[in-house]
This record gives structure tokens, sequence and C-alpha cells, in this order.
């Protein structure tokens, strides 16, 4: 067997349990003003990251509206900022 740092016995612990998507959601809650705003931010009530479906809660109409139009480019900006393909969907709820 060979040696590997503990960062990568980490990435294949995550990688091959369901823990990698919670800890993705919550990587993304920690950057998601900087990606989006602060007013975004401040109105999103909760984010989820389920089978690749980024799910999205507001109870703001307006803001709903809003990431319902900018749904591509979450999508495009998470990946790009995990380089990898993190999310497949966004939900808006």
């Amino acid at each position: 067997m060979g040696e590997m740092s503990i960062q990568q016995a980490m990435e294949k612990f995550l990688t091959q349990s369901k823990l990698k998507q919670r800890v993705r959601a919550l990587e993304i809650t920690d950057v998601w003003e900087e990606l989006m705003g602060k007013t975004i931010a401040k109105y999103t009530d909760e984010i989820k990251l389920i089978n690749q479906q980024l799910i999205i809660s507001t109870s703001v109409a307006p803001l709903k509206q809003e990431l319902l139009f900018q749904k591509e480019k979450i999508r495009n900006r998470i990946n790009e900022l995990f380089n990898e393909h993190a999310v497949k969907e966004v939900i808006i709820k």
C-alpha cells in the first residue's frame, strides 16, 4: 500500500462516502456571498446539494425570479470555483 497525504486520504474518504455532497454544500454556502453578492446572500434561506442538484431556497419572490434567470451562471461559477462538475442543475425554491 502506497503512502498518501492526509489531504489525499480525506479526498478519497469523501469521494467514497456520502459526505462529499454535504461538505461541498457547506463550502458553497461559505462562498455564496462572494459569488452572488451581499443582497442575494442576505435573502437566501438555504443551500443544499443533493445528487449534483444545487437547491437554493428563498422566500423573496423577486429574488427567486432573479435566481431563475441566473441558474446557468450560478452552475458555471460554482463548477469553475471548485474545478470540477460539482453541480449539474440548479433548482430555485
